[in-house]
């Protein structure tokens, strides 16, 4: 077990480089399946997320190998060799410390056209159905159930179709395009999700030789194709952790320069903070935005949506700098009911907010003092860590693993900031 120890009240300042998109990498990896052939991904962030995925892939047959880690950001290339591959099992021992095991069954399915895969594991965030993935399946002609935890898919043959996804799911979006890239005739998924990762997942499988063709929109058509081969990918920058550099930036009054990132992405972010009092401007022809938090901060409102609303994965980091932001916030988290257990925490430290249902009403205070606390999922640790970069004295995040998901050198990059924290080893 490890903690971050944390000594509040630097002003962070100088530059840092954003790795690649966590939430894109992690279904880029298991759709290399569907290649059969070597394929080259570039820019992948170096997290465990991305060492337990290249783990399964060589525990199902795939040859994995890392070149160039760039020391500055941790970023690495995998060359990605599935062709040995003839079948797709990844049971529980696989699949339980990660959501995105779930990507395999699409892939698997689209190949060889049947897959096994134990129920995904990830945070504790709130109830997370797969319903929408496996009625994607189904519309393409497979048959689906769940025995002892195992999902299990297969079909004869898919066959493309009209699908209509009953809610804007990320995830029953990827599934079923790595499932239909392959199918019979053509597949139109309505109602798709349109964050970021879905286009470059779209432009992979492109790259690969699919035809898919409306990524980013709410329809998304693709044409079949009877074979696809490799091909080589450089993942898009992460807008969640540019977004947790910003936000950082601004809880600790600082003049923080975020680079290699896609401004674009970040609007709904950049307008929030804007909202608060922080000068945020774009620096080097648009790869970087320079966030300057020179004035008091007041408290806005918060509503998290599917992009391009506010993201549900910056919720929480937010929640943390609404905490001492002159006034009353209140944040309304519309896609996972468990985002607030980060607030027991918060209020550990100070922070007077309180929570009905899916709102969270924040009241700003003047200062969080530091005190030791515990991270019960990935963005809430980013917020804890938010939290003692502004409160004064000494704070101990705790279950600090969970940091580890999905941030690339994350303490490394804040120190580089002038973040006074440090890493120490505990008894579990």
């Amino acid at each position: 077990m490890e903690k971050l120890i944390i000594k509040g009240g630097v002003k962070l300042k100088g530059q840092v480089d954003v790795s690649g998109f966590k939430n894109s990498a992690v279904a880029l990896i298991p759709a290399t399946v569907l290649a059969g052939a070597p394929c080259v991904i570039d820019n992948l962030p170096g997290i465990s997320d991305i060492k337990i995925l290249t783990q399964i892939l060589r525990d199902l047959g795939a040859t994995v190998t890392e070149n160039g880690l760039n020391p500055v950001n941790g970023s690495h290339s995998l060359h990605i060799d599935t062709t040995t591959m003839t079948e797709c099992y990844a049971d529980y021992d696989m699949a339980k410390n990660l959501r995105a095991s779930y990507y395999f069954l699409g892939a698997a399915l689209g190949r060889f056209k049947k897959a096994r895969v134990a129920y995904p594991g990830g945070c504790n965030i709130g109830v997370r159905p797969i319903d929408q993935h496996i009625k994607g399946f189904e519309a393409l002609g497979a048959t689906v159930s769940i025995e002892h935890g195992i999902i299990s898919v297969e079909a004869e043959k898919l066959v493309g179709t009209e699908i209509y996804l009953d809610m804007v799911s990320v995830g029953a979006t990827i599934n079923v395009m790595l499932a239909a890239v392959m199918a019979e005739g053509r597949t139109v998924i309505e109602n798709a999700a349109k964050e970021p990762h879905i286009v470059d997942v779209a432009n992979f499988l492109n790259c690969m030789g699919a035809e898919i063709r409306g990524a980013g929109t709410d329809v998304i058509r693709i044409n079949g194709v009877e074979k696809l081969g490799g091909c080589n990918h450089t993942v898009i920058p992460d807008q969640i952790e540019a977004g947790t550099y910003m936000i950082a930036a601004a809880a600790t009054g600082g003049d923080v320069v975020v680079n290699k990132v896609i401004p674009k992405h970040l609007e709904s972010v950049t307008a929030k903070l804007k909202e608060m009092g922080v000068e945020i401007t774009e620096e080097d022809e648009s790869l970087s935005v320079r966030v300057n938090a020179t004035k008091p901060l007041k408290n806005v409102n918060i509503k998290t949506l599917v992009y391009p609303g506010f993201p549900t994965d910056l919720q929480q980091p937010m929640s943390a700098l609404l905490s001492v932001a002159k006034g009353i916030g209140i944040v309304t988290e519309t896609i996972f009911e468990g985002r607030f257990k980060h607030v027991d925490q918060l209020k550990k430290m100070g922070a007077n907010i309180k929570v009905e249902g899916r709102v969270a009403v924040i009241e700003g205070v003047d200062n969080l003092m530091g005190a030791t606390v515990t991270a019960t999922d990935l963005r809430a640790a980013a917020s804890l860590v938010i939290a003692g970069l502004m409160a004064e004295g000494t704070t101990e995040v705790e279950n600090i693993h969970f940091l580890d998901r999905g941030y690339d050198l994350f303490q490394e990059k804040i120190q580089n900031l002038g973040a006074d924290v440090h890493r120490v080893t505990v008894e579990d």
